[in-house]
């Protein structure tokens, strides 16, 4: 895609620097954001809050979703109804109750699991790979793989259709920056991977354009005895992520890339210090991410900018619109009040516009927050 054209210039009163030292009689600022947060952008100041609506009609709007009320408990995360998708990617959440007695594999692009609950076993090509709360599980395409469970899991799944998933390029901080490699955890051959092999019968759920295929094998086609080379299952816990962060400026959400892919991007919010500098901004700042979808999953804490939102929530931000920090977290942000956020979240942006699956196609009636869009008026301080 061609750059925009360029020729930095300002007009009126605005700041010498982004999200910090807004001018007096404008406490709003407003980022104008092309390619995500990665191209050219401007900053706008306002009088007033750019979410300050006090109607809205259509279906370009906020959403938020309750999926702790998700009924969806099955064997097979083909099963599940996705809950956004497009052409680059689908969104799942899944809750296995227990050992799946097949196999999967995904023809259709890379599948990543973030483990939201429980923990288990990954049994793939590759070996086994056990997992608990808070890891990422990263599936290559084609790869075949069960999961073993003693008790219930939760499982927020993101699909890379008909791409790949790789590390973010981490730039002038470094290779080390964010994760070093060596925290990444690989599937392994060994006693437990090798005791599931059996001379029983297993069926193969092959999903290849969307559609199901099933495969019959009169063995466990899980019968590697070693392998060799760079394409392998793997994981990596959030609690391994060491954020990037300046006392001075708030920085944007890319600063905070897990993994990426060719139209939509996958990061990960951790706990850290909030910015000690008195005059810079403390929560996400107003933006108009005009080339982007934005998708968050929260996982686990206390949300510092959205208020009514809780672990097992997804909020959805369709590109059309300004949004950020509900009114009562921007203003209890220029308190000293809080030293840290004490937050754990997925956002997913994606270049394409997602499509949200209605109660006509099977989306349940009640996880769906409709006030969600009303949360950002006064009255709800």
């Amino acid at each position: 895609m061609k750059d925009w054209i360029r020729f930095p210039k300002s007009s009126g009163e605005c700041s010498r620097q982004a999200h910090a030292d807004f001018p007096a009689g404008a406490p709003y600022e407003r980022e104008v954001s092309r390619d995500g947060f990665f191209g050219p952008a401007t900053h706008i100041h306002h009088r007033h809050a750019p979410t300050g609506w006090s109607h809205w009609q259509g279906n370009c709007r906020p959403r938020a979703y309750d999926l702790s009320r998700w009924p969806q408990h099955q064997n097979s995360l083909w099963q599940v109804q996705p809950i956004l998708h497009n052409a680059d990617c689908q969104l799942q959440f899944w809750t296995l109750s227990s050992s799946m007695q097949q196999l999967l594999r995904n023809a259709d692009g890379d599948q990543l699991l973030f483990v939201h609950k429980g923990d288990g076993q990954l049994f793939c090509d590759y070996g086994e790979l056990a997992f608990s709360e808070g890891d990422y599980l990263l599936i290559p395409r084609g790869t075949l793989w069960r999961i073993a469970c003693k008790d219930e899991i939760s499982l927020f799944a993101i699909e890379a259709t008909d791409q790949r998933f790789s590390l973010p390029d981490k730039g002038i901080v470094g290779q080390h920056a964010i994760f070093d490699s060596n925290a990444i955890i690989t599937a392994e051959i060994n006693q437990y991977f090798l005791a599931q092999q059996d001379e029983e019968s297993w069926d193969v759920e092959v999903k290849h354009n969307q559609q199901l295929s099933t495969i019959r094998y009169p063995f466990n086609p899980l019968d590697a005895i070693g392998w060799h080379g760079d394409v392998c299952a793997l994981k990596i816990n959030w609690r391994d992520i060491r954020p990037l962060m300046s006392h001075r400026y708030h920085l944007p959400p890319s600063a905070h890339s897990t993994f990426v892919a060719d139209n939509f991007v996958v990061c990960t919010f951790v706990p850290r210090p909030f910015e000690s500098d008195p005059g810079a901004l403390k929560v996400p700042f107003y933006h108009s991410n005009e080339d982007y979808d934005e998708i968050i999953f929260y996982h686990h804490g206390e949300f510092f900018s959205r208020d009514h939102i809780y672990p097992g929530m997804l909020s959805f931000h369709p590109r059309g619109f300004t949004h950020g920090p509900h009114p009562k977290a921007y203003k209890n942000s220029f308190s000293q009040q809080h030293q840290q956020t004490n937050e754990v979240a997925v956002m997913i942006d994606t270049r394409k516009s997602m499509i949200a699956t209605t109660e006509d196609e099977g989306l349940p009636n009640n996880i769906e927050w409709t006030g969600y869009v009303d949360s950002w008026k006064s009255h709800e301080e």
